[in-house]
Parts: structure tokens; C-alpha cells; sequence
């Protein structure tokens, strides 16, 4: 795990600057730091490394093809790197390496078989640039299902960048991108800033599957999709698994084995989250059933009962036979993280789960270099209570016909602007025109009236969200009944945005603050290409969530272990911003006359929903957005400004 980060037509001070970048990533490569440069300086290619496989220097980066002809930086790992090794070597591309890192034998395969092609072979998590000094092209990649973060754009009207941390970017001399107040819309609607889109104006993500390629004089690039999880699904769904369900659990165990037995390669210590949930107990259960030696693994417990799943996992650590590590926090460890997310992130997000995860893989960090982890199940296997609820709503919904619901969801929604946040997404709710527009109208909240409105803007929310088309987010362009299953929709939906740009990012950015290299078996192109295949009864069936993974889970796991309600990876923020330490912080943070100088939100809304917290119990998950928002403003733009 790495952090790479370049530029483009830099001029004559592009060596303090690349540093500079470097050394805003020094968590995530904290072993060694490295900057290549053209003969013309016009591309520079800088890199940090936290070094996994083939600890030398000959693993070093940025690092140069065989044949001198390209140049990479990279972060992630590829996990049949061994197959694409002996593939080089049979057919005679290359006649030996330098080293055994990962690196070298993907560098050695775009020498042999170009990007494109490369990337297609490649199963891993990723992003990389590679410059082809032939060529003068630059092309970067991510991988994909968005493990690994990658921003890019302009800065200074034509000077191309691009990091792993958007904090790498921003330290750059005379960088003045404004914030993006456009995409602020999106950010109070879900808590996080979805792809391709950033905090700031002219800098992007790059998606999931792209790749980006940009040619001397660097002015203007290209994006193509090497692979997309909206035709692997369409694709799996229409040549469905015919085997029974016996068979399903056998095959997806199968692959299940591969990936996590790919990803349990390393040169450090590697060990494993869990929790007390099916994913995280299937990836242990896995490993430990493949693995010559005990498997560490590593929970965190709360004292709160409400939100603690640490004894429940210790007994399934104790019947697995895992070296189970765990640590009880306290309020005060939880509360202490809160001022330091923004800097984690480098961006406005919010989802407050953000907390214990960090808060673990502190924790784990002490003990491995490398954690697997059991995100993707609910989003591949139908894991969210979310998707029967939605489904059950517009079942009933859609018996009354469209011409009428549309006038009285109207009506009901002028009526509510302004008022709590629930009668709002009721009346979008009776509004939709289809299951998925009702998931999309769902999320709604009390996020568009938050950000300041123009003068003669539109004052409810209906035309707030029309305001705000130009930057549609894949959930809004979703095309409905894309597949047959209604569920199987909302679960797509997700994997194209929520998961990887929020779980996957709250994952990479909490665990790389603390230098500790995260893997996600269940996301191996195999597993989610297989996955994608598999009927809706197959993942739900009589009201039982992920079907398939438990019948895989209980030959390891007594089913008594795991049947009760799942408490979650969450904390009582509710409870806690009323406490004096973090209600001074959180006023602080919105003080009227440093809400009315930024200009950014609508100072009395955000006091209202700050009075009815305090005031009346209300709780809105708003508070915690304008919260992070606030501490961003603080902590990150303001330094740009110095």
C-alpha cells in the first residue's frame, strides 16, 4: 500500500512541489519516498511506499520498465501477480526480474501487452500512472470497484495533477481551486461527496474501472472504462447460476478460498478484522480453514451494550481458534478522534462510522501490516434491511396510479420545506415513478435546504434538486428496471456509488492514517462477477439476509452464534455532541458570524436544526454532515488560504 502522486507541465519548482506531495502522504508509504522526472521535466512522478511484498529496494518506486520505456507509480497490490509472472516468462517477454515485487511484473506486462490489456489480467486493488516516454502519455487507472482513492485535474487554468489524497494536491504552491458549492447539494444529501466530483472545482475522482489517458502538451485528456459492475451485473443476471443452492454455496466458498488465499500473501504480518457480522465471519472462517498457522484477528468492543459485539466475537474467535485480539474503547478514545477526521480525509465526510474504524485499525496496526476485511456483503448478497423496506413501500405505492400521487407529493412537499425533515421524504416517496427513484428520493433529508441559495433560487426541495442536475451522480441517472429484480437494483445502485464512496473510502482513508494496508476478499472480480449471477432467493429468502454466505458460514460457525440482531459498527453521536467538551467544539464550528462570512450555508437552518437537537431531542444525521463540513472549512480549505 502506497501513495502515488504527479504533475504536468509544472515549470521550473516542480521538485519542492512533488516533495511537498510526498510528504502529505508520508501515512500512507511511511518505509520510503521517491520522485521520478522526464529529461524535460514536464511529467513527475512521485511516490510513497508502506511496503508488503518483496521488501527491498528493488521493489522501490517510481520504477522503470525493462526497456526503459515506461514509468510507474503505484499503490495497491495485485494478487495474481505470480500468474502474470509465469505468463511473461513462458511466452518469452521477458527473461528475468529484478526483484519479486508486485510492481515489476505489472510494469513488465504493460510493456508486453499495453494498459488496456494489462488491466483487463490484473485482479487487485489499485491506482497507478504510467507514463510512456515514447509516446509522451500519461495514464492512470483505477481499479475496479474503487478500493484505492485517485483525484485529478487542473490547477492554475492548465497544469495537470493527480494524487492518492486530495490534502497532496491542495498543499501544491498557488493552489486556489474554490470550493465546489455545487456538489455541496449531494454532500448534505448522503454525507459524502460521490465520484467523479471533489470538494473542489476542477478536481476530480476518477471513477471505478477507468482509465485516463493524457498526451503532450497535457491539456486535455481522455477516460475510457475497462470494466464497469453495471455490466457485470447485467450480464451475471442474464446467464443465471443453474445449479442449486447446495451448489452456489459450494462454488461461491470456492472462489471465496482463491481470493482470500491471493490476498494472504504478504512479506509483513498479515491479520484480519471481526466483527461479529456474517462477512466478517465468513473472511476469518475462510482463512483460518485454509492457513497452517492461528489467524490473528482483531475487534473492538464497546462498553455500551447497545453498540457492543466484542464478546460475541470473541466466541466465534474462540471456536474458529483465532489469535483474537480486542480492546475495550472508551467514550473519551471515541471523542478524541472526532477533530482529527477532516484531516484523515482530506475531504467533507461524515459517515460517523468513520470513528471505530479508525479506532480498530489502530488497534490492528500495533500487530500487522496487512488486514483483510469483510466489506461488500451486504451490497453483493443483499445484506441491507434497507431493500426489503423500499421494496415493501413501493409495492403499496404503486397502486395508486402516478397521476395522482404526483399532485398531492407535490403539494405535501411545499408544505414540508422548511419543517421536519420526515414529512419531506415521505411526500418525495409518494412522488416516485419507479423503486429506484423511491431509494433515490429516500436520501434526501433535510440536505438541500442546508447550502446558501442564490438570489431568485428556488425555495423547495422538488426544485432544489433540479437545481442541482449538473451534477447528477450515478443514483440520479440510474435507469429503472435496468434488471428484473427490483432488489437486485438497489443493490447495484449502491455498489455503483455508496460503497465506494463512502464504505470503501471510510475503510482506505481510516486504516491508511494509521499506515495499515486493508484488502477486501469479497471483491475479487471472480467473487462479485460470480455474485452477480445468482438469483435473488439464492441471497434472500423467508426474510434471512445474505442466504448463501450463511450456508457457507455455518459449516464453520454454530448457527446459535449467529441468529440475533445485528448492533452494528456505530456510535451514539446523538448522545455525545450534548456532553460539554464536544458541544462547546460543535458550536464553535457553527458560530453565526463565521457561518455568515463563509457564505456558504443558510446560516438559520442550520441553528434550527441545531435548536431542535439541543433544544427538543431531534436528532437529524444533518447535524453530524454541517459538523464535518465545519471542521473541513477549518482544518483544510483554511490553510490554503494562508
Amino acid at each position: 500500500m502506497c501513495g502515488i502522486a504527479g504533475l504536468c507541465n509544472w515549470g521550473d519548482n516542480w521538485q519542492r512541489n512533488i516533495e511537498r506531495m510526498n510528504e502529505k502522504m508520508y501515512h500512507r508509504g511511511p518505509d520510503a519516498s521517491g520522485v521520478w522526472a522526464s529529461e524535460d521535466h514536464a511529467v513527475v512522478l512521485g511516490h510513497r511506499r508502506l511496503s508488503i511484498v518483496d521488501l527491498t529496494p528493488s521493489g522501490a518506486q517510481p520504477m522503470e520498465s525493462h526497456d526503459g520505456r515506461y514509468v510507474i507509480a503505484y499503490n495497491g497490490e495485485i494478487y495474481n501477480y505470480r500468474t502474470i509472472r509465469d505468463r511473461l516468462l513462458q511466452e518469452h517477454k521477458t527473461a528475468d526480474f529484478r526483484g519479486t515485487s508486485d510492481t515489476e511484473i505489472l510494469l513488465e506486462a504493460i510493456a508486453a501487452y499495453g494498459m488496456e490489456e494489462t488491466l483487463r489480467m490484473a485482479k487487485g486493488m489499485f491506482a497507478m500512472a504510467v507514463y510512456d516516454k515514447k509516446e509522451q502519455a500519461l495514464s492512470i487507472a483505477r481499479d475496479r470497484v474503487g478500493e484505492k482513492p485517485l483525484y485529478y485535474g487542473f490547477v492554475q487554468g492548465d497544469k495537470f495533477v493527480f494524487a492518492s489524497d486530495l490534502n497532496s494536491i491542495a498543499a501544491l504552491d498557488g493552489f486556489e481551486n474554490p470550493v465546489n458549492t455545487g456538489i455541496l447539494q449531494q454532500y448534505f444529501r448522503y454525507g459524502y461527496i460521490p465520484a467523479p466530483y471533489s470538494v473542489y472545482q476542477n478536481i476530480y475522482k476518477l471513477e471505478p474501472g477507468k482509465l485516463l489517458k493524457i498526451k503532450f502538451p497535457f491539456n486535455k485528456y481522455d477516460i475510457k472504462t475497462y470494466w464497469s459492475m453495471r455490466e457485470a451485473a447485467v450480464y451475471g443476471q442474464s446467464h443465471l447460476f443453474t445449479g442449486n443452492e447446495t451448489e452456489a454455496a459450494e462454488e461461491l466458498e470456492r472462489l471465496l478460498k482463491e481470493s482470500i488465499r491471493g490476498q494472504m500473501v504478504a512479506d509483513v504480518p498479515v491479520g484480519a478484522f471481526l466483527s461479529a457480522g456474517i462477512d466478517s465471519s465468513t473472511v476469518v472462517s475462510l482463512m483460518q480453514s485454509i492457513s497452517d498457522r492461528k489467524v490473528r484477528s482483531f475487534t473492538i468492543g464497546m462498553w455500551d451494550e447497545k453498540f457492543n459485539e466484542a464478546d460475541i466475537a470473541g466466541q466465534i474467535a474462540a471456536h474458529l481458534g483465532t489469535e483474537h485480539t480486542e480492546l475495550y474503547i472508551t467514550e473519551e478514545d471515541a471523542r478524541g478522534v472526532i477533530p482529527h477526521l477532516a484531516q484523515m480525509f482530506g475531504e467533507p465526510f461524515a459517515d460517523s462510522s468513520q470513528i471505530p474504524t479508525y479506532l480498530v485499525s489502530k488497534m490492528t496496526r500495533e500487530h500487522v501490516t496487512v488486514s483483510l476485511s469483510g466489506d461488500g456483503g451486504d451490497e453483493l448478497f443483499c445484506g441491507y434491511n434497507t431493500y426489503t423496506s423500499i421494496d415493501r413501500i413501493w409495492q403499496k405505492t404503486r397502486k395508486i396510479p402516478y397521476g395522482l400521487r404526483k399532485p398531492v407529493s407535490a403539494l405535501l412537499g411545499v408544505g414540508s420545506a422548511g419543517s421536519h425533515g420526515a414529512m419531506a421524504v415521505r411526500a418525495g416517496l409518494l412522488g416516485a415513478r419507479s423503486i429506484e427513484d423511491m431509494y433515490l428520493r429516500s436520501e434526501i433529508g433535510e440536505g438541500f435546504r442546508l447550502v446558501r441559495r442564490q438570489k431568485g433560487a428556488a425555495k423547495t426541495d422538488g426544485e432544489l434538486c433540479a437545481q442541482a442536475e449538473r451534477y447528477d451522480t450515478v443514483m440520479d441517472t440510474y435507469p429503472s428496471g435496468l434488471l428484473q429484480e427490483p432488489q437486485h437494483n438497489l443493490m447495484l445502485m449502491d455498489l455503483l456509488m455508496y460503497h465506494p464512496d463512502d464504505i470503501l473510502c471510510k475503510v482506505d482513508r481510516t486504516a491508511m492514517a494509521v499506515s495499515l494496508e486493508t484488502r477486501v476478499p469479497m471483491l475479487d472480480r471472480d467473487v462479485v462477477e460470480f455474485a452477480w449471477t445468482l438469483p435473488l432467493a439464492y441471497r434472500k429468502q423467508d426474510g434471512v439476509t445474505k442466504k448463501v454466505l450463511r450456508d457457507i458460514l455455518y459449516r464453520y460457525v454454530p448457527r446459535e452464534l449467529m441468529e440475533r440482531p445485528k448492533k452494528g459498527f456505530s456510535i451514539p453521536l446523538h448522545k455525545w455532541l450534548k456532553e460539554p467538551e464536544l458541544r462547546e467544539w460543535a458550536q464553535s464550528l457553527i458560530d453565526r458570524k463565521t457561518l455568515d462570512e463563509q457564505g456558504i450555508l443558510e446560516t438559520d437552518v442550520v441553528w434550527q436544526l441545531w435548536d431542535d437537537y439541543i433544544k427538543r431531542d431531534i436528532w437529524r444525521v444533518q447535524i453530524w454532515y454541517v459538523l464535518m463540513f465545519q471542521e473541513w472549512m477549518r482544518t483544510c480549505y483554511s490553510r490554503n488560504d494562508d
